[in-house]
């Protein structure tokens, strides 16, 4: 018998009881042998949970337990968490997690304490989509040329209401909130920074990249307006909110931003909440994977697979899947020094000759413009709507600081990179 402890009984945890329960029988073949939760922990003990565990308000109940098998950690945050799983682990325990934060700041010190106990988190990225195993084990022969993905869904919810119903923006947020995709701060989701985390996950099992937040480039999804959107229309693409990694040459760009992507990719045709995931490999090409990235149910599939495979096996291989470093020289690409396509949104006094000035700025930068268009804005004002061809990063934020001191630009300037 496998005995499980559960730090964090609320939506997830509390769906991964009643898996094991309900599927009882065919989880006990799977595994090989029975799994059963036998204590939780919660923050309100008063709280009726309908569940037949034995509850306690504090973790190292569980972690000091030497009947627990596997610590089950669902409890979020970062620094408490981390506590946490740190004296599981060296109490011997096997540890599953979900805490996407937990790992973006404390993964290689995990992996390091661990050592060779199973330590699995696929329930971190994606919730229901076992992308983790799929990097980690199905793509282990090949060189990860790079990965694209929609790693939240409340964004994807959002800049799809946007897309197909012309919602603006505060409207789709508002409703996001109160269906409870979105939380009442939502700028977690919305800025970028759930989905960060979950790519620096994906990017430490695909190139061994030890990188924080701080590290990267975040941007949300909070400025996009329904100019942006058609535009993107007009010319061919859907506006997504994208986690982007490439390998160019020893160095590895990380990236999170609103993006213009053409609609003929797959990962365009992804709405609503789902989550969609192309990885391509150097041997194998392009995969896609496809599914729900949070919920209850979804997420707790995920752990429960965790638990099965411990079951199985007993021990684990390395918890980010290699020794590190996985590759010697690879580093980090400033962010600067990205190249991409551009769009930009310059709203603008409408007088002749401004045009002109921001066609020559764009000149002097080494910025090719490939397309602009005019659409009014307010009764004296216009927005300019330009792409690029491809260009530096640096440059072109160089020409949005010039931009906007100048005179005729009533608003700071809007930016959508374009894959």
């Amino acid at each position: 018998m496998l005995k499980i402890g559960v730090i964090g009984v609320g939506t997830v945890g509390t769906s991964v009881v009643k898996i094991l329960n309900d599927n009882k029988e065919m989880i006990t073949a799977r595994a090989g042998c029975e799994v059963v939760v036998i204590s939780g922990v919660v923050k309100n003990l008063s709280k009726e949970r309908g569940l037949d565990i034995k509850l306690s308000d504090n973790p190292y109940d569980i972690v000091n337990d030497p009947e627990i098998d596997v610590v089950v950690e669902l409890m979020g945050g970062v620094e408490e968490a981390f506590e946490v799983v740190k004296a599981a682990l060296r109490n011997g325990k096997a540890v599953v997690t979900a805490n996407k934060a937990l790992l973006a700041y404390h993964r290689y010190e995990l992996q390091d304490i661990a050592k060779d106990l199973p330590f699995e988190y696929e329930a971190s990225v994606a919730g229901g989509i076992p992308i983790i195993n799929a990097l980690r084990d199905g793509l282990s022969a090949n060189h990860i040329e790079s990965m694209l993905g929609i790693l939240n869904g409340t964004s994807n919810y959002m800049l799809t209401k946007m897309t197909d119903e012309g919602v603006a923006y505060a409207d789709i947020l508002k409703e996001s909130q109160e269906l409870g995709y979105a939380e009442a701060d939502p700028t977690f989701d919305v800025g970028g920074f759930d989905a960060a985390h979950k790519l620096l996950i994906l990017a430490s099992i695909a190139y061994g990249i030890d990188a924080k937040p701080e590290d990267i480039l975040i941007e949300g999804i909070e400025n996009i307006t329904q100019d942006d959107i058609a535009f993107a229309k007009e010319f061919g693409y859907a506006v997504k909110l994208l986690g982007i990694a490439k390998r160019d040459g020893d160095e590895v760009e990380l990236r999170v931003h609103a993006t213009l992507i053409s609609k003929d990719e797959m990962l365009a045709k992804i709405d609503g909440v789902m989550n969609g995931i192309s990885v391509v490999g150097d041997k194998v090409g392009e995969t896609l994977y496809y599914g729900p990235g949070a919920g209850g149910d979804a997420t707790a599939s995920a752990v429960v697979a965790n638990i099965i495979d411990i079951a199985r096996s007993g021990k684990s291989t390395p918890m980010l899947g290699f020794d590190k470093p996985l590759e010697h020289g690879l580093t980090l690409k400033d962010k600067d020094a990205i190249v991409s396509k551009y769009y930009l949104r310059f709203s603008v006094i409408d007088k002749p000759g401004v045009l002109a000035v921001i066609t020559k700025l764009f000149g002097e930068h080494d910025i090719s413009i490939e397309t602009i268009l005019q659409r009014p804005s307010t009764s004296d004002s216009v927005n300019l709507l330009l792409s690029t061809h491809m260009a530096v990063e640096r440059n072109i934020q160089d020409v949005i600081a010039i931009s906007e001191k100048l005179d005729f630009v009533v608003a700071k300037p809007v930016m959508i990179r374009i894959v």
